[in-house]
């Protein structure tokens, strides 16, 4: 398939962009819940257990289309790689090669059982200690990801580097984008039971924080990543990766508009008294942003499976 000038596969990258799109959300729904809904909603168990359920939900419906978009990427990938089509690369031969010998089968291997480990916690999600492993699981199936990429065949110390950046990037990702999804479902709940406008206030100051923090971690670990894959200004323009990473970069800066006038303007607007009730207006329009976030955060992460599949800029310097 041709693509911006390039030879691109598109089952794979669509495949890719799911994978990483559902484990964003499976991730950010658990931190999520850590970090915004357990400490704000504490102290009102009745609205606490409706927004647990639908934290369960998401991370159930995320991890399972991340494990079947994840079988049906490994099958791409040991395709790509043998360089048959994939009908004669479904083989024991071909797929235990590419499992056994190779740093993307690795990988794969340590995701699954993260993955299995992962659905035990969720199943017993009533215990302390499943939560935290759970979250500890999820963390580490995202952080994985990079290994699958560009910074996983950077070599030597640069590697580390490369590496860590990378892992920091999707987690502040998954945090953010992922965690959106939670976010935008509570701010439902609450327009269905008005009298929780200052709980959705309250969450959706918390989770501005948290995506101050993954902004601001996205925004750094993005320029490592772009010294070590674009190499120059100029590449940014005049080679398809960088274009397509400019393109990245331009929806990355208007999610954080939206964000800000999330944090900024809308937010302080949720007040509820008897007199006055809810700021219906605003708890909408804070609900359409987040729902425009997310859609931003998708077209994103289809960037990136198209990112993946082509050569780093700096190759062509």
């Amino acid at each position: 398939m041709d693509w911006l000038g390039a030879r691109i596969d598109g089952p794979l990258v669509v495949i890719r962009a799911i994978h990483f799109f559902a484990t964003a959300v499976l991730a950010g729904s658990l931190i999520f819940g850590a970090v915004v809904a357990k400490p704000v909603l504490r102290s009102t168990d009745a609205a606490m257990t409706v927004v647990r359920s639908q934290i369960l939900r998401t991370a159930w419906t995320g991890l399972a289309i991340a494990a079947a978009s994840g079988a049906i990427w490994f099958q791409l990938q040991a395709a790509s790689m043998s360089g048959l089509p994939l009908g004669e690369a479904m083989t024991p031969d071909v797929l235990l090669t590419v499992l056994n010998q190779t740093q993307f089968g690795l990988v794969s291997e340590i995701r699954l059982v993260l993955a299995v480990i992962l659905a035990g916690c969720l199943a017993y999600d009533g215990l302390v200690l499943s939560r935290w492993l759970g979250l500890a699981s999820v963390l580490g199936l995202t952080a994985t990801i990079a290994w699958t990429g560009h910074g996983g065949s950077t070599a030597g110390e640069a590697g580390v580097l490369h590496l860590t950046a990378d892992v920091l990037h999707l987690t502040a990702a998954a945090a953010w984008i992922g965690g959106l999804v939670s976010l935008a479902w509570l701010l439902v709940e609450t327009r269905r039971d008005p009298g929780r406008a200052s709980l959705a206030r309250n969450a959706t100051r918390r989770f501005s924080t948290l995506g101050i923090v993954s902004v601001g971690t996205l925004f750094l670990t993005g320029f490592v990543n772009s010294w070590f894959l674009v190499g120059s200004f100029n590449a940014l323009l005049a080679i398809e990766y960088g274009r397509l990473l400019t393109l990245k970069i331009g929806l990355f800066v208007i999610m954080v508009a939206f964000a800000a006038i999330n944090r900024l303007w809308l937010t302080p607007q949720l007040v509820f008294s008897p007199e006055s009730g809810p700021q219906p207006n605003s708890l909408r329009q804070l609900t359409r942003n987040s729902m425009i976030e997310i859609g931003l955060g998708l077209a994103i992460y289809g960037i990136v499976g198209v990112l993946g599949t082509l050569h780093p800029a700096s190759h062509f310097l």
